[in-house]
């Protein structure tokens, strides 16, 4: 297959051709350059200057003024001195206030008399109203429920008796007592409400007997009551 005309690389000769068409344009440009020469600039003639130090002269101090004594002449007579008398004007004479009349003040109305009170009518006297009798008192219903009955708690039977933990604390301490305890049993048997109706003297004993009578089960037999009992710490137990 045949290569374009344009792609085709050229001879040896061309080469050569190209090469020297080349260096002549350098050259003949390399010559007009330097055969051009630069139009001088004129530069006009500069005129010299003349300084000179000139001292300031002081200004000259002005003249005295010379005054001359002039005598005055004898014949003149000494002026007239004008007499205080005619001067001073004699003082007016002191006038009389001036009189107003006064007029008196009007004499003030009497004053109305009040009207005398009109009577008025007799009230009549409320009558006392007569108290109602007092309904007839109805006879109170029997409370569905008794009272809860109180027991001792050595009285009861128990479920889960009441186990009496001696804190180590308080044994290591030295501290002992009863605290008597009250608790309300429910119908199934727990203690509820637990209170301390009487105190060992110390808190830490007092709450151990509350927790060993709340971990207790009561055989209640499906009734409510009440115990009351003492818990004793004792340190020779």
């Amino acid at each position: 297959m045949s290569q374009p005309a344009y792609i085709q690389p050229l001879s040896r000769g061309a080469r050569w051709g190209v090469l020297a068409s080349v260096i002549v344009f350098h050259a003949g440009v390399g010559w007009a350059l330097a055969s051009v020469q630069p139009r001088p600039l004129a530069v006009g003639d500069v005129a010299s200057m003349e300084v000179r130090m000139v001292t300031e002269q002081a200004p000259r101090p002005p003249e005295p003024e010379v005054q001359l004594d002039v005598p005055p002449p004898e014949d003149t007579p000494p002026p007239e001195v004008p007499q205080l008398e005619s001067m001073i004007q004699p003082p007016m004479p002191d006038l009389p206030p001036p009189e107003f009349p006064v007029q008196a003040p009007p004499p003030k109305p009497p004053k109305p008399r009040p009207a005398p009170p009109k009577p008025q009518p007799p009230r009549p006297h409320p009558q006392q109203a007569t108290p109602a009798p007092a309904p007839a008192p109805q006879p109170t219903q029997q409370a569905a429920t008794a009272a809860p009955q109180t027991l001792s708690i050595f009285q009861v039977s128990y479920s889960v008796r009441p186990v009496l933990v001696y804190p180590a604390r308080e044994r290591r301490a030295g501290h002992h007592g009863t605290t008597q305890i009250r608790a309300y049993i429910d119908a199934s048997g727990v203690p509820q409400q637990i209170t301390v109706e009487k105190s060992s003297g110390y808190p830490a004993l007092d709450e151990a007997a509350v927790e060993a009578m709340r971990k207790a089960r009561v055989n209640t037999g499906g009734r409510a009551f009440s115990v009351t009992g003492p818990f004793t710490f004792n340190l020779a137990e």
